[in-house]
């Protein structure tokens, strides 16, 4: 969502300027990849761009085919293959071994409904949400680049002639398997198309609660990973510089009035294990996916006894001590091991070293090859 959030700032700063600008996405992968699918960079006409599609290998190339749907206000996808040594391949050498399909779509900056100013209304719902993308077309090229949200009503869905009665599965897959999927069908007007059906999570929240020094490092590590940051403590405690970085500040006595939903991580901080008693049962009856507890084993030990109705032992939610085991000491370190932690979590991984995965580092991205 951060990458998102910057591209929406560039572009309505470019869109003040009137510079033609086009969108560079990822639509498909196959083997390795640094992006995954929905990785995007805007670019504009005089050369800047923001975001990115790879680790740097494919940038400057997307750069120039960027520039050219602008010039033919065209789309146009391209298919970077690295999975060949062939050493005049783009990206050969630098780790890719994969392929990588990217749509290039010019940006109607008049347009109130091209793909930025969608991705502009999925920001500001806050919550989950799907869009459509027709990323091939070769019986229908003026439908190529087309962009849509999923509205919870379906049915209300027009959107490049498809049956909506094809789609609805895949979409209610991919909104409880949280990965995209590309669909092959018909339309109605029996034009084979390609559709893409992307995931896009909404920021993760991040609810910190104390208000000693070593708050800063858990903000800064947040902040830098696009998070919304939710702070609660003594607010005679808390510095300018923290009410900046939060999205809002409370009082101990005002947490029930933090928002916390599918997608809020709660790390308690306060290093006060009677403020931690009071607070705790109130964040576990809000239910957040994942809750840290500063402090070592004995501490949340004393706290299962001292809350023994919550059977804390059990509550696969709550984290104490927190953080993965990377021997961190510092501030920094712990923010960085508890932010690790909360990832892992929210994504459904083990949190262990890639290198002891077994199989791929991501999972395999199959295309559904008919809906007829």
């Amino acid at each position: 969502m951060k990458e998102i959030r910057n591209i929406i700032a560039a572009y309505d700063r470019l869109k003040l300027e009137k510079i033609p600008l086009a969108l560079a996405a990822v639509v498909h992968i196959e083997e390795s990849s640094y992006r995954r699918i929905g990785a995007r960079m805007l670019v504009a006409a005089n050369g800047t761009w923001t975001g990115g599609i790879s680790g740097g290998c494919l940038e400057g190339d997307a750069l120039k085919k960027s520039k050219l749907a602008i010039h033919k206000n065209t789309p146009t996808t391209v298919i970077y293959d690295t999975l060949e040594e062939d050493e005049n391949q783009i990206g050969i050498g630098l780790g890719c071994n994969g392929k990588i399909e990217v749509l290039f779509s010019p940006i109607d900056i008049n347009n109130s409904q091209n793909e930025v100013e969608q991705l502009k209304e999925i920001v500001l719902q806050n919550k989950a949400c799907i869009l459509l993308k027709i990323i091939e077309s070769f019986d229908a090229p003026q439908l190529l680049g087309q962009t849509t949200i999923v509205s919870e009503q379906i049915q209300d869905l027009n959107f490049g002639g498809i049956d909506l009665e094809k789609i609805k599965t895949a979409i209610q897959s991919v909104r409880i398997k949280r990965r995209p999927q590309i669909i092959a069908l018909n339309n109605l007007l029996h034009q084979s198309l390609k559709l893409l059906v992307e995931y896009i999570r909404p920021e993760t929240r991040l609810v910190i609660i104390g208000d000693n020094y070593d708050v800063m490092a858990m903000i800064g590590v947040a902040n830098e990973l696009g998070w919304q940051i939710h702070l609660v403590g003594n607010q005679q405690k808390i510095s300018k510089v923290l009410y900046a970085k939060s999205k809002k500040v409370y009082a101990y006595e005002h947490v029930d009035a933090v928002p916390i939903d599918e997608y809020t991580a709660v790390v308690f901080m306060t290093h006060d294990f009677n403020w931690d008693k009071i607070l705790l049962p109130k964040i576990i009856e809000k239910n957040p996916p994942y809750i840290g507890m500063l402090g070592p084993k004995k501490r949340a030990q004393k706290m299962a006894e001292e809350l023994h109705t919550m059977n804390l032992k059990q509550l696969d939610i709550f984290h104490s001590p927190v953080g993965l085991d990377i021997g961190a000491e510092t501030p920094e370190e712990i923010a960085l091991s508890i932010a690790a932690e909360i990832i892992a979590i929210f994504r459904k991984r083990s949190g262990q070293s890639l290198k002891k995965r077994l199989g791929t580092i991501h999972t395999r991205f199959q295309i559904i090859q008919s809906l007829d």
